[in-house]
Order: structure tokens, then sequence, then C-alpha cells
């Protein structure tokens, strides 16, 4: 199973593509596609018209692939990098790489 270092529920800024700079927070993490679903980054969709629903212009939240997003530090508003490293109990947790505090 792959591990990723973004959580539901973390706060991410997206680092590339047309969304980029825009701070949201993770709602679906898609393991099997390697995207997320972020608050704040829709894309405009044209929907044509079927018997029961009509057409036009349609906003809907799209995944963003996990490369192109990174959590955000809300204290230094900076990009963070994060790591794995164990607590104190044991636990394994993960961190910013360039202050070194823990993250959960």
């Amino acid at each position: 199973m792959k591990k990723f270092k973004i959580r539901k529920g973390d706060t991410v800024v997206v680092t590339a593509g047309k969304h980029k700079k825009t701070v949201g927070r993770v709602t679906a993490v898609l393991r099997e596609r390697d995207s997320v679903h972020v608050e704040g980054v829709v894309v405009k969709r044209h929907v044509k018209s079927t018997g029961n629903r009509m057409g036009g212009i349609v906003k809907k939240n799209t995944p963003i692939h996990i490369s192109n997003v990174a959590l955000w530090d809300k204290e230094n508003q900076r990009a963070m990098r994060v790591g794995w490293k164990q607590n104190e109990e044991g636990e394994k947790v993960r961190f910013d790489r360039k202050s070194g505090n823990i993250i959960d």
C-alpha cells in the first residue's frame, strides 16, 4: 500500500498548474490515483443536457496529483517538506524537515 505524507484534513498549498499558490484543506485522498481533492480548486466543465439533466457550465472539484501539493505552515506562511521520525513514546509521527517541529 502506498504511504503519503498528506492526509485528509491537512492544509496544503498547490505548487504547480493553473491553481498554483492556492491554499486549501484536503477533503479526500485518492490512493489509487495518487491524487487529492483540495477545497477551492474547482474547474468549469461544459455539460450537455440530457433528458433529466439541464446543460450548461458546471463547477466541480477535481483531483490534483499529490506531487503538485505541499503541506502549508500557517505560522511561517511557507510550504513544508515533511519527514517521518519516532517520538518519545516510539510512535511514528510527521515532522517539518526545516524547523524540526512535529506536525501532528
